[in-house]
């Protein structure tokens, strides 16, 4: 399964939703975005049985609490400024964090911050701490934070290259997650198994179909495609490729941001 989304077929389904009186705007990418800023009982229901990821928008001078989710997602930040507990967290940021695993707060700068959520399997809701510190199972937590990209939009001034940089060293079980740089035109087949892999344009664009796929597009490859073809557009593209741990370890261990 390979599911692609443009940023302007995103912008169509946005919607707001309230998290502890603050309105973020959430643009749907694959899956369902969250009904609620929060758990609520009975949100499983609303399983779509997809994954599940998201681009958030948090206005300027919110805080979101400490918490956790039931599973491994990806956080890549990518506009605005503000912090993720206490390290900044600009455009490009990339953090991983298990199921169950705490994480937080995200406190948005004067210009508010843009993140996606990009998870391995749909999540029924943010669980704050310590107020449902019950439901928080622990033994297996994973947290990792990337290097900082910058200046994203330098991999394009190479023209006839196809690099890869690792941002964060393949692991034993499939996580991982490295940066794509294509020079105009060009195209490389890269693996993507582990748990399935987000791909998210950061520069330039990415042709998926005949279609180009510009920048803060995403795209999503499900365990079983075992390599994916990356093919830039005419200005070049840089992308980010997201592994997740492989589905057996994923259950083991769960971890949320």
């Amino acid at each position: 399964m390979l599911i692609a989304t443009s940023i302007a077929a995103a912008n169509e389904r946005r919607r707001p939703v309230d998290v502890h009186g603050q309105e973020y705007l959430l643009r749907e990418f694959v899956g369902a975005v969250p009904r609620r800023g929060t758990y609520v009982e009975g949100n499983e229901t609303n399983d779509n049985g997809l994954p599940q990821g998201f681009l958030v928008s948090q206005p300027p001078g919110s805080v979101t609490p400490p918490h956790f989710h039931e599973t491994n997602q990806f956080q890549v930040f990518v506009g605005g400024s503000g912090r993720l507990g206490k390290r900044r967290a600009d455009p490009v940021t990339v953090q991983f964090a298990g199921g169950h695993t705490p994480y937080g707060p995200i406190a948005a700068g004067d210009r508010g911050i843009q993140y996606f959520t990009l998870r391995q399997s749909w999540d029924p809701g943010a669980k704050y701490l310590p107020a449902m510190r019950s439901r928080l199972v622990r033994g297996r937590q994973r947290q990792r934070l990337a290097p900082r990209v910058e200046r994203p939009a330098a991999a394009l001034e190479a023209p006839d290259s196809c690099t890869v940089e690792p941002l964060l060293e393949l692991e034993a079980d499939g996580l991982g997650a490295e940066l794509v740089r294509l020079g105009p035109g060009m195209r490389c087949l890269r693996p993507c198994g582990g748990g399935g892999q987000y791909q998210v344009v950061i520069a330039g664009a990415l042709v998926h179909d005949g279609e180009a796929l510009p920048r803060l597009s995403c795209r999503f490859a499900s365990a079983d495609e075992r390599e994916c073809e990356f093919e830039a557009g005419p200005g070049g593209a840089a992308v980010l490729a997201l592994q997740f741990p492989a589905l057996a370890s994923a259950a083991e261990g769960r971890s949320g941001p």
